[in-house]
């Protein structure tokens, strides 16, 4: 044991404290002052081979600790020395900016509540109760819009093909976000509670209801980015006497439906209590009027289950009460028909082509059928109806109408789906069958997913469902609407969970990591042209198309010679692993990585994956289990035949499998039964560390298939390992050898140790070779919860030297030249030997080692760790519990920055190695997430970059304000198709032209055809209008006020001229009284005339001249009523402000030129800053 403690001595010299040494286990420090009578009195200086070192202070003294992390600071900070951007420094003056940013954003929100969908761009839009808007398009492109505040959505609808998304806020907050560049454009206020809205289809015109019962419409200006509101409006009190109906108080708009086919110029408003108006803006009257006392049912249609078998229309004469709406839609292709959901759980088929108020009629009950979904006596209320049209070429069946309550209280909660047939108008309607679709969660919002490329746009191909909490399932149409077991009851249709690209719940994800391959050259070439095949489209199963296809990948990603830089490695509670390409803000699977192994079985493969570590050098992949199983894979493409081995402690097991297509599992390891907690690669990916649960740490090595130790690193305590290190000690020929001192001048020879991190702030030294334990103590007696451990390089004396001495000037162009060839010499070695310690840290004297808790931070000296002592040089209390933690480093490799993440959300950036807060953040302000238990688990990072599960929802946040693609605007997909949309509108041009064509008249002349006039008037309207668009018609009508008994003027009738005779200048003129007789009346004119004359031309004796006045004359006369002391207090007035406007000019005009001032130094200085930087330093 002796011998062994003084070869590590020899081996560990260099990293002692000069002037120490290892003497039988002990370190021993020799005399500070010689003690010889023939020398006088001074300090030793003990020479270290490759630097002349000074000896140091007692290492473990206050003062010496203070001067130590005061140097290490100079050093990082640069001093002059290495401490710019690309100098190796990486003190708090060289990490960048906190700028927190959202850079990928997948799955469905956990408090999703209403959804939206744009028919013409295929985009799928869910509006959050914590005020977040998600859009789903295709090719795995999404993305998030946040609102300035936490508020919940209650109307979301798209402006369709225009790339614009209105949303209305339960604080009646109208915001207008831009899809392309995924901002909020415009927000506006409404005064009252909103409690209808609609968007008129291919407008930007929208129709707004109120709680006062008025009806107003918006328009959004794409030119100035504002909200319109226009002059049109429709009071109740207006809209009941236009209607005939009589209301005693005011009441809510709770519907508004645009009619089918009227191009907007019908609207169907419906009031809470049960009124119904079809609405003509273009007439301002009501064409159709139900409710009150159309209630009189005379058929009644049972959906109910029980009665489904008979579909028997019983005759019903009793009247019923007035009964508040809960929901409506049209039923009918051309918006005949409206279906009404009321509180007490009826749904009413109302008949809107005919009006009851127009005269007298004798049957009002043909207007209305009852359709009952259950037969007890409450029931709950209709909250949701949609309806989907059936085949166009069957004209008795007339759709599906999918509903959302309506039956018994206390029932299963389901969404019913209803098919109706009619053969011969309203009153032969027939309920053919009933589905019932249940639901996982509560019902959230539900819609209705139109064909693509058929004009039929009330025909769904697809339904998506919402529940809470965060779950969106999807059915196929042709399933939904044709499975039936009998000619009257639906099969039950399968419920499709929505496609995510990262599965988060189904399976459970339990570990996740985020590696950069950048550096390391070939090996992505692999990894690309694997990912060049996959596919990035959701897998349906069948024939069913994907509805969801709007987006546009980024131009970057869709490059073919674009290698792989980043990849997200996530395990799952299935032991399956599954790799995406995280290049870019857009994750594109790769590969899945099965548990299982051909023709052999495991104990414990299938457990959950606990623990992930991956080598770029040579591809290698090592899966950590619940079971204590370590698997190893190599991402080399290889089919046919192989040999899998399987290594333990008392066994060694080598199998013949057959491999298929992939990559396939090619050694297994087993050392403990314990899960495993911590993997860490060493060297160039051969030899795996692995930590388990309960504290054993053991070593492996995949090139010799063997196990080289294992060890307990928790001294009989089990506390779980939470952090491995493996720290590369470089140690000088001369301390190993002194008789090759002559051979080998600058040679060094290095080993590695283990440092192993255990829950309970013990650290274990381990030599990586043998197994040996070299020092084992606790860092601190109090904590009893360790997070993570890192070791920090710190640039040494040396390197401080060769860098300043890299900027001397004083050389020969002979000297540069051979310099330059040295360095890029040096260079290529450097990156060889960062490749193959890319796992490893190759340090020094000066290393440290940082250690996270829950509550503090310490800083070692890795050194003194080693050789036994445990004192800190420094330490900072944190106020809240930490629960993660990653180091973020600069260009050259070097830890600056470190990422700490606490149990409240908040994210916080400090500088190293002094600890000190930069910047923070917090989950709630960026994704409006609270910190959940156990969420720690799934949190990754790489380089500033942070990627972590909350639910069924994950994202990836660039934390530091630094170009990288995740920043770069080209790398992101657009969530709006140019493309596509000036396509749709060339279509939808040509389509309106050939229909124009056909049918001059169309629509618009059959509105017409019912205005009051002559027949040639009407013709002249009917030129006019066709000769617009709909949006320029509707427009017209909006700019103007609301008139129920106003008239459209003929285009014929004579414009009536006006004279100056016929001005009046005074209100104060006397009106003439009532003409007695032509005579007097003609002098009274003539008398009236001339005086009026005088008083325009003001007594000039010229009536063809009048008298010319200045400015301040008719300013005093008809703008101050004649005060020439309010004209003159005027005057003053704007020769003040003009004066503060001449200040304000000369001021900002100084500032200007102090401005330009700064600017000319401040280049003067950078530019001589540059001259002495080489051209490669740019």
């Amino acid at each position: 044991m002796g011998r062994r403690y003084r070869q590590l001595g020899r081996l560990f010299g260099d990293l002692l404290p000069a002037g120490i040494r290892v003497r039988h286990g002990l370190a021993s420090r020799p005399r500070l002052f010689s003690s010889s009578p023939h020398l006088p009195l001074r300090r030793t200086s003990p020479v270290v081979a490759g630097a002349v070192r000074t000896p140091k202070a007692n290492r473990s003294s206050p003062m010496f600790r203070k001067r130590l992390l005061k140097k290490v600071l100079q050093q990082r900070r640069g001093g002059g020395n290495g401490g710019g951007p690309g100098g190796g420094g990486g003190g708090a003056g060289e990490v960048a900016q906190l700028d927190a940013q959202i850079a990928l954003h997948y799955g469905v929100p956990y408090a999703a509540s209403v959804m939206g969908f744009d028919p013409v761009q295929r985009l799928l839009a869910v509006g959050t109760l914590d005020g977040r808007i998600k859009i789903f398009g295709g090719d795995n492109i999404e993305g998030l819009l946040i609102s300035p505040k936490s508020v919940p959505y209650k109307y979301l609808q798209f402006i369709q093909n225009q790339g614009l998304l209105v949303a209305v806020s339960n604080e009646n907050e109208i915001q207008v976000w831009n899809l392309e560049f995924r901002q909020l454009f415009h927000f506006s206020q409404w005064d009252v509670n909103i409690t209808a809205f609609a968007v008129i289809e291919e407008t930007f015109f929208m129709y707004l209801g109120d709680e006062n019962g008025l009806l107003s419409v918006l328009k959004y200006d794409v030119d100035d980015g504002k909200l319109l509101k226009m002059p049109y409006n429709v009071t109740i009190h207006s809209l009941s006497e236009a209607a005939g109906v009589s209301l005693l108080d005011t009441q809510p708009i709770v519907g508004i439906l645009p009619q089918p086919d009227t191009l907007g110029t019908r609207v169907l408003i419906a009031f809470e209590r049960g009124l119904l108006v079809l609405w003509d803006i273009t007439e301002d009257r009501a064409i159709a009027v139900r409710g009150y006392g159309d209630l009189h049912i005379k058929s009644q249609v049972s959906g109910a289950q029980t009665d489904a078998s008979e579909h028997q229309i019983d005759n019903v004469d009793e009247t019923e009460e007035e009964r508040e709406i809960c929901s409506l839609c049209w039923a009918s292709r051309g918006g005949s028909t409206v279906a009404v959901g009321y509180i007490t759980g009826d749904i009413l088929l109302w008949d809107m082509t005919v009006s009851s108020r127009q005269g007298k009629q004798t049957d009002v009950s043909s207007n209305v059928v009852k359709l009952q979904l259950a037969s007890g006596s409450r029931r709950l209320p209709v909250i949701v109806l949609h309806w989907s049209a059936g085949s166009a070429k069957d004209t008795t069946k007339g759709g599906h109408l999918f509903v959302y309550g309506g039956d018994d209280m206390g029932s299963e909660e389901v969404l019913t789906v209803l098919s109706l047939e009619s053969s011969n108008g309203l009153e032969s309607v027939r309920c053919a069958s009933r589905g019932d679709l249940r639901l996982d969660g509560s019902f959230a919002d539900m819609i209705l997913i139109p064909d693509t490329g058929v004009p039929d746009k009330i025909r769904a191909s697809a339904l998506f469902v919402l529940t809470n909490p965060g779950q969106l399932n999807f059915y196929d149409g042709s399933a939904l609407f044709s499975g039936r077991k009998s000619e009257e009851v639906y099969a039950q249709p399968e419920a499709r969970k929505f496609p995510v690209a990262v599965p988060t719940i189904d399976p459970n994800i339990t570990v996740t990591d985020l590696y950069s391959l950048t550096g390391t050259g070939h090996p992505s070439i692999s990894l690309k042209k694997f990912c060049a095949r996959q596919s990035v489209a959701p897998p349906i199963s069948g024939n069913m198309k994907w509805p969801l296809t709007g987006g546009v990948p980024s131009e970057m990603s869709l490059k073919e010679d674009h290698a792989v830089e980043r990849i997200y490695v996530a395990g799952y509670q299935d032991g399956s692993v599954r790799i995406w390409d995280a290049t870019f803000p857009i994750l594109v699977p790769m590969f899945v990585l099965d548990a299982k192994v051909s023709d052999i079985i495991l104990d414990g493969a299938n457990a959950s994956v606990s623990s992930l570590a991956f080598c770029s050098l040579n591809l290698t992949f090592a899966v950590g289990t619940a079971s204590g199983l370590v698997r190893m894979y190599k991402l080399h493409e290889h089919t046919g035949d192989s040999s899998f081995h399987f290594v333990s402690e008392s066994k060694q097991e080598v199998h013949a499998v057959h491999h298929g297509r992939g990559f396939h599992c090619h050694v297994a390891f087993m050392a403990s039964n314990s899960p495993v907690r911590s993997l860490r690669f060493a060297g160039s990916g051969e030899v795996l560390a692995v930590g388990y649960q309960n504290g054993q740490v053991a070593m492996f090595d995949a090139s010799q298939l063997s196990m080289m130790f294992c060890v307990d690193c928790a001294s009989g305590t089990n506390s779980p390992v939470v952090s491995l290190s493996i720290y590369g000690v470089v140690s000088s020929a001369a301390e190993v050898d002194q008789s090759q001192k002559e051979t080998a001048k600058s040679g060094k020879f290095s080993t590695d140790v283990l440092l192993s991190l255990t829950k309970d702030a013990r650290l274990t030294v381990i030599d990586s070779t043998s197994g040996l334990v070299i020092n084992s103590h606790l860092l601190d007696q109090k904590q009893l919860s360790a997070v993570s451990m890192y070791v920090i390089d710190v640039a040494s004396d040396e390197e401080q030297t060769q860098s300043s001495g890299d900027k001397s000037p004083s050389q020969s162009q002979t000297g540069k030249e051979q310099k330059d060839l040295d360095q890029k010499q040096a260079q290529g070695a450097e990156t060889n030997q960062k490749k193959a310690s890319q796992h490893s840290h190759s340090g020094d004297s000066n290393s440290l080692l940082l250690v996270c808790f829950e509550d503090e931070a310490l800083l070692f000296y890795l050194a003194s760790l080693i050789q036994g002592s445990n004192k800190h040089l420094h330490k900072i209390k944190l106020a809240k519990h930490c629960c993660w933690s990653a180091i973020f480093k600069n260009k050259d490799d070097k830890a600056c920055g470190l990422i700490l993440a606490y149990q409240t959300g908040i994210i916080e950036l400090r500088s190293l190695p002094d600890l000190e807060i930069l910047a923070e953040s917090s989950l709630m302000h960026l994704l409006r997430w609270s910190y959940k238990t156990g969420m720690d688990k799934s949190m990754s990072s790489s380089n500033g970059q942070i990627a972590m599960v909350n639910g069924s929802e994950f994202s990836i946040i660039s934390l530091i304000a630094s170009e990288n693609d995740f920043r770069i605007p080209e790398s992101l997909p657009c969530l709006h198709d140019k493309v596509l949309a000036a396509a749709a509108e060339a279509a939808i041009s040509i389509s309106t032209d050939q229909k124009r064509k056909q049918n001059p008249a169309g629509v618009l002349g059959g509105i017409i055809k019912g205005l009051k006039g002559k027949a040639d008037e009407n013709a002249n309207l009917r030129r006019s209008f066709n000769a617009q668009t709909h949006i320029e018609l509707l427009e017209s009508i909006f700019l103007k006020e609301s008139s129920a008994e106003a008239s459209i003027p003929s285009p014929d009738d004579p414009i009536e001229e006006l004279t100056i005779d016929d001005i009046d200048i005074d209100d104060d003129v006397p009106l003439s009284p009532p003409p007695a007789s032509s005579s007097t009346s003609h002098v009274n004119k003539k008398t009236t005339v001339e005086d009026e004359r005088e008083k325009l031309f003001e007594g000039s004796s010229v009536a063809d001249k009048p008298r010319m006045r200045s400015t301040q004359e008719i300013l005093t006369k008809y703008k101050f009523g004649g005060d020439a002391a309010a004209a003159a207090a005027h005057a003053k007035d704007k020769l003040m402000q003009r004066q503060e406007k001449l200040e304000r000019i000369s001021q900002r005009t100084q500032e200007l030129q102090d401005g330009a001032e700064n600017f000319a130094s401040l280049a003067q200085e950078l530019a001589k800053n540059m001259e002495n930087k080489k051209w490669w330093k740019l």
